[in-house]
């Protein structure tokens, strides 16, 4: 099973390969294309897909001859990176896929994953019908008993115990619109515990990048990267994770000469590839990046100029870094300094730079604090703002940056309005239902624990509770949590239960819980743990092949999904399961009151398109308001007519004229202004209307007697050649800019502004007017200001290096502890308690082996999905954990031995040994992927017969442990302690 991931194995000759799979009965790649219904002339992405399988895979429905074939277009469901998968139709049913050449994302590969995209509509083991647990069976039901009983069920909860008590987990599966809907789904509901899969791998992103720059996305695209210079990856691991993003990678190295660095605490296989590979102890992010900026100052390699100009505040954090010197930054992470002073010069002078980053830096209880050391780095060496540069965060799942841009966040509403009260009215008025109602909608809070009381107002604009803790939220004491009552339910869309860390607690929950639905294409873990035995249903919603709808890459294109086939057995859209609760909770009138419904396969359901009309009209602030359907399909028409690297289409292409593919946002203003879409963010070198920016002042103005605006700089052919603030109505009525707006867009500043007309701003202007002008006279909407090198709102302002909780390293508690004890987001965060218990029991002892995580290329996500699909499944057949040889010596453990990984809060999990050098002595490695045992035993009893997946393993979250961010509730999933023995 695990023989393919040892180095002898790139020995094989593809000749020898092939005649393997002659003999043996496995198959070899053109038999794989065959069977899969992927054509011969679709190429795969080197490296991506290895077969091994030792189970026989029945072929399914090949093209059929002499039936006319409709061909659809449609985008892989499993990475961000956003291939277009093309899928053949005969008589409705889907029997041919190729990838996309015209793409400019994948231009004709596809992974692992993709190729085997077909499989997710005719899976076998997808969820048929929907059913429920009746005294621990599952019962088959139809759709109006279940959103009856449900329904009940969740009015009978929020009467006893509050609109808060039902949790609302989301998914990055979703598509744009249905990700918009569950979100505007809980404001109807009335709970802002709303929360999806960006919780755990990129919510300490989005903190840290928007709180230092503007916005909180990648700031260029996987194509841009063929331009830089210099590249550091860190944390990351796109040849598995995202393995078509790679050919951008190695296109850079390769054609332009480009340094490739990787920063990992395990040689990886994008390791593999680097000319530089930086091992380094997990935890200490911040010690490199400081080490890093301390021989760029050493050297006086900084970008002065930059700097004056556009940052704020690098001084204060220059002081943390001269204390980061080389000897202390070797003792603490294990780099030497020669090492990282060449890491240091190359990303200093080689430019144009960019950093790469994913979950191995992220999932951290310094999350946040690691992602603005990565964001000074830029900032310190200029390396922001232009083509090659920039933070080019790669994202996880399919869709995660458009259902994050969407609101399905507990801190925000749809595209990052906060929860204030001026973000709630201007979503009032874009759904023209009262501000009041919203508020009638929200619980009052009791006083607790010497807590004040909360109004439904003053609720509505506090933030939920994070996807990492609605256990705890279920569990702990009533009055240590910041709301009516505990978490009694749970409606889960699209997610896995395997994915959040400490599942033995998240078993106990579920215990806990009145109500349990599950809607997804599979089951997923949720079912498989708890032994629960009623109040659970499973409920069957179709893949995003079996509806119309946008999603949003990393890079932040739009891109069209097609509908390739109806939804399949008796699975329904995610449009028309939202709608019907909806209708069965009594909201459904005026939540789709501007939403246009269209025949769909239960009758009414709401449209895609209308659906994104509405996101058209309120998403001002983020600029997801020129991308209309009509725009983006349009592309999706024309994608041979975009520019591999620049991403834009000639000015004389019919449709797509000068637009960057996808219409990355910001997308200024009606689409009827056909702003091109902004291709990299804080651009000054471009025009506004071509795409160009400058960072924007969120915080003010001044600070400490300085100016947060930017000096001498902005964007190219700017009326204002200085910084500025962002536009409202009063500052257009100061500068006579007014006298450019047309007389209905005056009348509709002046009716949604009432008495106070100059406060509408840019973001809250529905006519489109503010920025229509702002635009002609080349200015940004939200303003010139300069970037933060420090972040006076957060917990740690300028970051410091805080030892993780569970560390090896007990020595440097003292001198780099972790935060005090504290609240954030509605429940204590014990950061301090459980350090020093730690501690106190000499853990280090006791588990002395560090344990991280990360991705194969075969699954993806929780994995339920990717483990049943047969193509998949038999690649990797067994949970694994790598050892490094002379901790296997020690343990005596062998090389595909059985061993029980255990855990320092009581979970353990029994896994094979893979036994090899990539992790360094004292370090282990797990992938996340695997679920369906727990703790030794095989749970695939818990599923609806037919429905288990084809693969099961231990969670590696069984091991992992207590650990918060506390900016965002991210998780500790990556600096944990384990110890390994044999089984």
């Amino acid at each position: 099973m695990l023989i393919k991931r040892k180095s002898q194995d790139a020995a094989r000759t593809r000749l020898a390969g092939l005649a393997g799979g002659l003999t043996s009965g496995v198959m070899d790649r053109r038999t794989f294309l065959a069977r899969s219904g992927l054509t011969a002339a679709g190429a795969i992405a080197v490296g991506s897909l290895t077969l091994g399988a030792v189970r026989k895979a029945e072929a399914v429905a090949a093209p059929q001859p002499g039936v006319a074939i409709a061909v659809k277009k449609n985008m892989c469901t499993h990475c961000s990176v956003g291939c277009t998968v093309i899928a053949e139709v005969q008589n409705g049913v889907w029997t041919g896929q190729e990838p996309a050449w015209e793409s400019p994302i994948n231009r004709g590969t596809h992974c692992a994953k993709g190729a085997s995209s077909r499989e997710l509509v005719f899976g076998e083991r997808r969820v048929k019908y929907p059913m429920k647990l009746v005294n621990g069976q599952w019962q088959r039901i139809s759709w109006d008993q279940a959103f009856n009983e449900i329904g009940d069920k969740m009015l009978e909860i929020r009467a006893k115990s509050g609109a808060d008590s039902v949790y609302m987990l989301g998914s990055a599966k979703f598509t744009n619109e249905a990700a918009y809907l569950f979100r505007k789904f809980g404001a109807f509901w009335g709970t802002n515990n709303v929360d999806h899969q960006a919780r755990i791998c990129h919510s300490t992103t989005v903190a840290g990048v928007a709180n230092t720059w503007g916005y909180g996305a990648q700031t260029n695209s996987y194509n841009d990267i063929r331009v830089a210079k210099t590249m550091i990856i860190m944390g990351g691991n796109p040849a598995e994770a995202h393995p078509v993003s790679l050919q951008h990678v190695l296109s850079g190295k390769e054609l332009n000469r480009a340094n490739l660095i990787v920063i990992d605490p395990r040689m990886t296989r994008t390791a593999a590839h680097a000319t530089e590979y930086v091992r380094i102890r997990s935890g200490t992010d911040i010690p490199v990046m400081w080490g890093i900026m301390w021989h760029i100052v050493k050297n006086g390699w900084e970008d002065k100029e930059f700097l004056a100009q556009r940052v704020y505040g690098m001084n204060e954090v220059l002081k943390e870094v001269e204390k980061w010197d080389p000897k202390t930054v070797e003792d603490v992470s294990g780099v030497p300094g020669a090492q990282l002073e060449k890491v240091a010069k190359l990303f200093a002078t080689e430019k144009p730079s960019t950093l790469i980053w994913c979950m191995g830096a992220t999932q951290h209880t310094v999350g946040t604090a690691n992602v603005r050391a990565y964001c000074n780095l830029l900032l310190l060496t200029g390396n922001v703002g232009a083509p090659g540069t920039g933070a080019n965060i790669f994202r996880g799942h399919t869709n995660v940056q458009g259902a994050t841009d969407m609101g399905l966040d507990v801190g925000n509403l749809p595209l990052y309005y906060g929860l204030v009260e001026g973000a709630w009215r201007h979503w009032s008025r874009v759904w023209e239902v009262p501000y009041d109602y919203f508020v009638s909608r929200f619980d009052e809070v009791p006083a607790k624990g010497g807590r004040a009381a909360r109004t439904a107002r003053q609720n509505m604009e506090v933030s939920g509770i994070p996807s990492t803790r609605w256990f705890d939220a279920a569990l702990l004491p009533t009055e240590q949590v910041d709301q009516k009552d505990n978490v009694k339910a749970m409606f889960v869309m699209g997610h896995g239960g395997n994915t959040i860390p400490r599942v033995p607690g998240a078993v106990e929950g579920l215990g806990k819980l009145d109500l349990l639905v599950v809607v997804d294409p599979h089951p997923t873990n949720f079912i498989s743990l708890g032994n629960r035995r009623n109040g659970t249903y499973v409920l069957p919603a179709c893949t995003n092949f079996e509806c119309d709808g946008s999603r949003t890459a990393s890079n932040r294109s739009i891109q069209w999904g097609e509908k390739v086939v109806e939804p399949i057995f008796e699975s329904a859209t995610d449009y028309w399961i939202i709608y019907r609760f909806a209708q069965k909770l009594g909201f459904a009138n005026e939540m789709f009151k501007n939403i246009k419904m269209v025949k769909g396969k239960y009758g009414d359901e709401p449209e895609a398109e209308s659906i994104l009309r509405e996101i058209n009209r309120g998403g001002w602030s983020t600029g997801y308001t020129g991308q209309s359907p009509e725009r983006i399909k349009a592309h999706m028409a024309n994608q041979d007519k975009f520019d591999i690297v620049t991403l834009r289409a000639s000015k004389d292409v019919a449709g797509v004229g000068g637009d960057f593919y996808g219409l990355p946002w910001p997308c200024w203003g009606t689409p009827e202004l056909r702003h091109p879409g902004t291709h990299i963010l804080y651009n000054t070198n471009e025009r506004m209307m071509d795409g160009g920016g400058t960072f924007r002042p969120r915080f003010g103005l001044e600070r400490n007697g300085e100016t947060l605006l930017a000096q001498n700089s902005w964007s190219k052919d700017s009326l204002i050649q200085d910084g500025y603030p962002e536009f409202t109505y009063a500052m257009f009525q100061r500068l006579g800019w007014d006298a450019d707006l047309t007389p209905a867009e005056k009348a509709t500043i002046e009716r949604i502004g009432g008495a106070n007309p100059g406060a509408i701003s840019w973001a809250t202007d529905l006519s489109g007017g503010i920025q229509r002008v702002c635009l002609e006279k080349n200015v940004c909407p939200y303003g010139n200001g300069k970037a933060r090198a420090i972040a006076w709102n957060l917990p740690d302002p300028v970051p410091v290096h805080r030892e993780p909780i569970y560390t090896p390293r007990v020595d440097l508690v003292a001198k780099y502890p972790a935060r005090a004890d504290e609240r954030t987001l509605r429940m204590p965060n014990l950061h301090t308690t459980y350090q020093k218990g730690a501690v106190d029991k000499g853990i280090a002892r006791q588990f002395p082996i560090i344990l991280t995580s990360g991705r194969l290329v075969e699954y993806e996500g929780g994995g339920e999905e990717t483990r049943s699909n047969k193509w998949l499944a038999e690649l990797q057949q067994d949970m694994f954990v790598e050892i490094n040889p002379r901790d296997a010596a020690q343990r005596n453990i062998s090389d595909g031995g059985w061993v029980w990984v255990a855990g320092p809060e009581g979970g353990r999990a029994r896994v094979k040994a893979l036994v090899t050098e990539r992790v360094g002595p004292g370090v282990a490695w797990m992938p996340f992927h695997f679920g369906g045992w727990y703790q030794g035993e095989d749970q695939r009893k818990n599923y609806p017969q037919g429905t288990d997946p084809i693969v099961l393993g231990e969670s590696v979250n069984t091991v992992t442990t207590y650990g918060y961010d506390p900016v965002t509730g991210m998780h500790e999933g990556k600096a944990t302690l384990c110890q390994i023995q044999a089984a």
